[in-house]
């Protein structure tokens, strides 16, 4: 199957401890870019998260929001910094000894001091996060990859399209082409008809002419690898996979037959429709920038 490149997956877990949120949102990229959001304390999982999702990931700029509540009251308790509190008693002390101070010290004076006391958030079981963590992000990959593959298969129902409309002008390309070999035999022919009057024609020379004039206008050889590229490029749709940077190789090559065959062209005709198979073209490798 097709994947396109832009995706957005969400998941929301919740119980009596703890809820969270996943998002994953994407765009086109070159390679895979993820970029993961997380609160401070769930640090520690950005790497597994990574590794995870490369199994469901493998092109595009994606952006992962996670947001973590915790409900348990537990979690917080207060520390008593002893060590804190006895040099400040003690620097209090030497302060009332050298200045000759009233001595007040009193249990609530050393309370408010700074780092007395702290509040301490108590150690949670990281696997229990984790796998808690895991399956959110598993369940929000999976809508990710989902949204990912409708949109692929509208991409290729659009480039299946798109290769029909390239072989029919590929098709009335070989068909003109004869036809404007045969138009300039009969041009050259009555054009030296002309010139000489009543003398005869060498019908030799006339054959080398029109021989030499086919060797500059033939594209059967493009038109060969332009039908080899459009078949390739069908199948390889229709295989499915991460296939973007494939066909977007496969479709340069097409891009270079059909500046030849411009290139080579001397009739209105072709030229119009070697222009509308550029476009076409075109088109398709913007297409398949969207393609993972």
């Amino acid at each position: 199957m097709i994947k396109s490149m832009t995706g957005f997956g969400r998941s929301e877990k919740v119980n009596d401890e703890r809820k969270i949120v996943i998002e994953l949102k994407a765009v086109n990229h070159r390679y895979c870019d993820m970029n993961v959001k997380l609160p401070k304390k769930l640090n520690s999982f950005e790497a597994s998260i990574r590794t995870l999702l490369k199994d469901y990931i493998q092109r595009g700029k994606v952006d992962i929001f996670i947001t973590y509540e915790d409900y348990t009251r537990s979690n917080v308790c207060v520390k008593y910094n002893k060590d804190i509190a006895a040099e400040y008693v003690e620097y209090m002390r030497a302060m009332r000894d050298e200045f000759g101070l009233e001595d007040d010290i009193k249990t609530s004076v050393v309370a408010r001091c700074p780092e007395v006391f702290t509040l301490e958030e108590q150690t949670k079981d990281t696997d229990e996060i984790w796998d808690y963590l895991r399956v959110a992000i598993e369940e929000a990959a999976k809508m990710f990859v989902e949204s990912r593959i409708k949109e692929g298969e509208h991409l290729k129902m659009d480039l299946l399209g798109k290769l029909d409309h390239m072989l029919e002008m590929v098709e009335f390309i070989e068909q003109k082409s004869p036809e404007i070999i045969a138009a300039y035999k009969d041009n050259l022919t009555e054009k030296v008809k002309e010139m000489l009057a009543n003398t005869s024609i060498d019908d030799n020379r006339i054959a080398m002419e029109v021989v030499l004039y086919s060797d500059k206008v033939c594209v059967d050889e493009e038109l060969v690898r332009l039908r080899s590229h459009i078949k390739q490029t069908r199948d390889i749709l229709v295989e499915g996979g991460a296939v973007g940077r494939k066909l977007d190789f496969i479709v340069q090559e097409m891009n270079r037959e059909a500046n030849t065959i411009l290139s080579k062209s001397n009739s209105l005709e072709i030229s119009d429709t070697g222009i509308e198979l550029k476009t076409e073209i075109e088109k398709i490798r913007e297409q398949i920038q969207n393609i993972e």
